[in-house]
């Protein structure tokens, strides 16, 4: 605050080249204002937002049975030794977030539709499927289901995104694609 008032007519109009700036930025505003939604229904990078309710607790309890019905091998990472689970194709498959591992190693057949349940048993974590540019963020609570076909045969990690403590660094997974 000044320590003396501004002299009176200080305030002028926009004139000129300032009203072309100022209705230029105003078109902009409406143009990006008016994107966001349309990008939001008609672009192809959203997942469905298909998401339910769930206590971690009964989660890691679905993860377990699905653990137990799919598995078909193991797998030895860095950081421990993983069971290896191929869902029926068409069907659901469950990957658990928790501080440090994604469990289980998911094995995909290429060109098959699978319902991807992904929640965390107690922080918040990222979802990132690489080299795709997949991310997700994965918050306890919510069983966030995703569509995926997978298109290309190979071995995809899994890292998290959000740091979620000391053993953040640790927090790697693996999706198989098979033929």
């Amino acid at each position: 605050m000044s320590i003396y008032s501004p002299p009176k007519g200080w305030v002028q109009a926009p004139h000129g080249g300032e009203r072309v700036w100022i209705g230029l930025a105003l078109c902009w505003c409406i143009i990006l204002f008016l994107a966001m939604p349309y990008w939001h229904f008609f672009g192809k990078q959203n997942s469905t937002g298909e998401s339910y309710r769930v206590t971690p607790q009964k989660f890691v309890e679905r993860v377990k049975k699905f653990i137990d019905s799919n598995t078909v091998d193991t797998l030895k990472l860095k950081y421990g030794e993983f069971k290896v689970c191929e869902p029926h194709p068409g069907g659901d498959a469950y990957l658990l977030a928790k501080q440090w591992i994604w469990e289980p190693v998911l094995k995909l057949k290429k060109g098959q539709t699978y319902r991807l349940h992904i929640s965390s048993a107690d922080v918040q974590h990222g979802f990132s499927l690489l080299p795709l540019n997949m991310n997700f963020q994965i918050l306890p609570g919510y069983d966030h289901v995703l569509t995926l076909t997978p298109r290309e045969t190979g071995e995809f990690q899994i890292i998290c995104n959000e740091f979620c403590g000391i053993g953040h660094h640790t927090m790697t997974g693996r999706i198989i694609v098979t033929e």
